[in-house]
Protein backbone atom coordinates (compact mmCIF):
# COMPACT_ATOMS: atom_id res chain seq x y z
CA UNK A 1 0.00 0.00 0.00
CA UNK A 2 1.16 3.25 -1.21
CA UNK A 3 0.28 6.19 1.47
CA UNK A 4 1.15 10.26 2.16
CA UNK A 5 3.65 11.17 4.64
CA UNK A 6 2.96 14.37 6.01
CA UNK A 7 6.11 15.47 8.20
CA UNK A 8 5.84 18.67 10.46
CA UNK A 9 9.98 20.50 10.42
CA UNK A 10 11.77 19.55 13.08
CA UNK A 11 12.54 21.66 15.96
CA UNK A 12 13.46 25.46 14.70
CA UNK A 13 15.78 28.13 16.34
CA UNK A 14 13.14 30.70 17.67
CA UNK A 15 14.00 34.15 16.90
CA UNK A 16 11.24 36.71 17.75
CA UNK A 17 12.46 39.59 15.83
CA UNK A 18 11.83 37.77 12.66
CA UNK A 19 8.95 35.71 11.16
CA UNK A 20 8.35 32.17 11.91
CA UNK A 21 8.52 31.35 8.37
CA UNK A 22 12.51 32.47 8.00
CA UNK A 23 13.27 30.19 10.94
CA UNK A 24 16.24 27.66 10.51
CA UNK A 25 16.35 24.65 12.28
CA UNK A 26 18.36 24.55 15.65
CA UNK A 27 21.13 22.76 16.67
CA UNK A 28 19.24 20.15 18.14
CA UNK A 29 16.48 20.26 15.45
CA UNK A 30 19.12 19.25 13.19
CA UNK A 31 19.81 15.80 15.72
CA UNK A 32 16.64 14.98 15.64
CA UNK A 33 16.36 14.39 12.01
CA UNK A 34 18.34 11.44 11.35
CA UNK A 35 15.91 9.44 14.27
CA UNK A 36 12.96 10.97 12.17
CA UNK A 37 14.69 9.51 8.92
CA UNK A 38 14.54 5.81 10.41
CA UNK A 39 11.52 5.81 11.03
CA UNK A 40 10.14 7.11 7.94
CA UNK A 41 12.45 4.34 6.49
CA UNK A 42 9.58 1.33 7.26
CA UNK A 43 7.35 3.32 4.75
CA UNK A 44 9.54 2.92 2.15
CA UNK A 45 9.06 6.75 0.62
CA UNK A 46 10.25 6.85 -2.38
CA UNK A 47 10.14 11.00 -3.35
CA UNK A 48 10.79 13.98 -0.50
CA UNK A 49 8.66 17.23 -0.96
CA UNK A 50 9.35 19.98 0.87
CA UNK A 51 7.79 23.63 1.76
CA UNK A 52 9.60 26.58 0.70
CA UNK A 53 10.30 28.06 4.12
CA UNK A 54 14.01 27.46 5.89
CA UNK A 55 13.05 24.90 8.67
CA UNK A 56 11.04 22.17 6.16
CA UNK A 57 13.21 22.75 3.52
CA UNK A 58 16.92 21.75 6.01
CA UNK A 59 14.19 18.94 7.44
CA UNK A 60 13.79 17.54 3.88
CA UNK A 61 17.49 18.13 3.12
CA UNK A 62 18.42 15.86 5.88
CA UNK A 63 16.08 13.50 5.38
CA UNK A 64 16.62 13.12 1.68
CA UNK A 65 20.53 13.37 2.66
CA UNK A 66 20.11 10.07 5.49
CA UNK A 67 17.71 8.15 2.47
CA UNK A 68 19.52 8.76 -0.24
CA UNK A 69 16.07 10.16 -1.88
CA UNK A 70 15.59 12.75 -4.31
CA UNK A 71 14.05 16.13 -3.00
CA UNK A 72 11.78 18.41 -4.82
CA UNK A 73 10.91 22.31 -3.49
CA UNK A 74 7.19 22.67 -4.10
CA UNK A 75 4.85 26.54 -3.68
CA UNK A 76 1.86 26.03 -1.50
CA UNK A 77 2.68 23.81 1.44
CA UNK A 78 3.62 26.59 3.52
CA UNK A 79 2.45 27.28 6.84
CA UNK A 80 -0.94 29.02 7.62
CA UNK A 81 0.42 32.67 6.56
CA UNK A 82 1.45 34.60 9.83
CA UNK A 83 4.00 36.67 8.60
CA UNK A 84 2.23 39.97 9.78
CA UNK A 85 1.77 38.47 13.18
CA UNK A 86 3.67 39.42 15.99
CA UNK A 87 5.72 36.98 18.41
CA UNK A 88 3.15 35.77 20.63
CA UNK A 89 4.05 34.00 24.36
CA UNK A 90 2.95 30.34 24.02
CA UNK A 91 -0.51 30.24 25.69
CA UNK A 92 -1.55 33.50 23.44
CA UNK A 93 -0.68 31.88 20.36
CA UNK A 94 -2.10 28.55 21.21
CA UNK A 95 -4.84 31.10 22.27
CA UNK A 96 -5.21 31.96 18.46
CA UNK A 97 -4.36 28.77 17.15
CA UNK A 98 -7.08 27.30 18.68
CA UNK A 99 -9.33 30.19 17.63
CA UNK A 100 -8.40 29.60 13.90
CA UNK A 101 -10.12 25.87 13.78
CA UNK A 102 -12.78 26.56 15.42
CA UNK A 103 -13.99 29.85 13.13
CA UNK A 104 -12.68 28.19 9.73
CA UNK A 105 -14.44 30.57 7.51
CA UNK A 106 -13.31 33.70 9.79
CA UNK A 107 -10.06 36.37 9.55
CA UNK A 108 -9.34 35.50 13.21
CA UNK A 109 -5.36 35.12 12.92
CA UNK A 110 -2.74 35.56 10.27
CA UNK A 111 -3.87 36.91 6.55
CA UNK A 112 -5.65 33.06 5.77
CA UNK A 113 -8.59 32.18 7.39
CA UNK A 114 -8.24 28.14 8.24
CA UNK A 115 -10.38 26.84 4.58
CA UNK A 116 -8.43 29.43 2.49
CA UNK A 117 -5.39 27.72 4.00
CA UNK A 118 -6.64 24.14 3.71
CA UNK A 119 -7.54 25.07 -0.35
CA UNK A 120 -4.16 25.82 -0.51
CA UNK A 121 -2.57 22.92 0.86
CA UNK A 122 -4.63 20.32 -0.79
CA UNK A 123 -4.41 21.59 -3.65
CA UNK A 124 -0.44 21.09 -3.45
CA UNK A 125 -1.01 18.12 -2.19
CA UNK A 126 -3.12 16.80 -5.07
CA UNK A 127 -1.37 18.23 -7.34
CA UNK A 128 1.71 16.15 -6.44
CA UNK A 129 -0.20 12.98 -6.12
CA UNK A 130 -1.40 13.31 -9.94
CA UNK A 131 2.64 13.82 -10.11
CA UNK A 132 3.47 10.90 -8.28
CA UNK A 133 1.00 8.46 -8.76
CA UNK A 134 0.91 5.65 -6.80
CA UNK A 135 4.22 6.08 -5.28
CA UNK A 136 5.14 7.08 -1.35
CA UNK A 137 5.62 10.60 -0.90
CA UNK A 138 6.92 12.21 2.03
CA UNK A 139 5.99 15.85 2.50
CA UNK A 140 7.60 18.58 4.77
CA UNK A 141 5.65 21.17 5.81
CA UNK A 142 4.19 22.78 9.16
CA UNK A 143 1.99 21.91 11.71
CA UNK A 144 -1.08 23.94 11.02
CA UNK A 145 -1.86 23.02 7.86
CA UNK A 146 -0.87 19.32 8.40
CA UNK A 147 -3.61 19.31 11.46
CA UNK A 148 -6.34 21.26 8.62
CA UNK A 149 -5.60 18.42 6.38
CA UNK A 150 -5.41 15.22 8.40
CA UNK A 151 -8.17 16.20 10.30
CA UNK A 152 -10.56 16.89 7.17
CA UNK A 153 -9.56 13.94 5.61
CA UNK A 154 -9.92 11.30 8.33
CA UNK A 155 -12.94 13.62 9.91
CA UNK A 156 -11.29 14.43 13.70
CA UNK A 157 -10.82 17.69 15.29
CA UNK A 158 -7.99 19.69 14.07
CA UNK A 159 -7.04 21.58 17.12
CA UNK A 160 -6.28 18.56 19.62
CA UNK A 161 -3.61 16.96 16.80
CA UNK A 162 -1.97 20.23 16.28
CA UNK A 163 -1.24 20.27 20.22
CA UNK A 164 0.20 16.86 19.32
CA UNK A 165 2.49 17.35 16.87
CA UNK A 166 5.73 18.20 18.04
CA UNK A 167 9.00 18.72 15.95
CA UNK A 168 9.70 16.74 14.35
CA UNK A 169 6.36 14.27 13.74
CA UNK A 170 4.80 12.52 11.26
CA UNK A 171 1.01 11.70 10.03
CA UNK A 172 0.59 8.39 7.65
CA UNK A 173 -2.18 8.72 5.78
CA UNK A 174 -4.10 6.48 3.60
CA UNK A 175 -5.83 8.96 1.14
CA UNK A 176 -7.71 5.93 -0.81
CA UNK A 177 -9.61 4.88 2.38
CA UNK A 178 -9.35 8.45 4.27
CA UNK A 179 -7.81 6.54 7.26
CA UNK A 180 -4.81 7.29 9.64
CA UNK A 181 -2.07 4.23 8.76
CA UNK A 182 -0.04 6.08 12.07
CA UNK A 183 0.94 9.00 13.48
CA UNK A 184 4.78 9.46 15.71
CA UNK A 185 6.52 12.38 17.64
CA UNK A 186 10.08 11.98 16.97
CA UNK A 187 12.16 13.20 20.34
CA UNK A 188 15.41 13.31 20.81
CA UNK A 189 17.24 9.90 22.76
CA UNK A 190 19.49 10.91 25.65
Amino acid sequence: MKHLILVKHSLPEIVESIPARDWILSEQGKTRVPILAEQLRMYQPEIVVSSVEPKAKQTAELVTDHLGLNMQVVENLHEHDRSQTIFLSHPAFEAKVQDFFNRPDELVFGSETANQAHQRFSTAVDLLRHQYGNETIVIVAHGTVISLFSSRLAGISAFPLWKELGCPSFVVLDVQSHRWVAKENILEEN
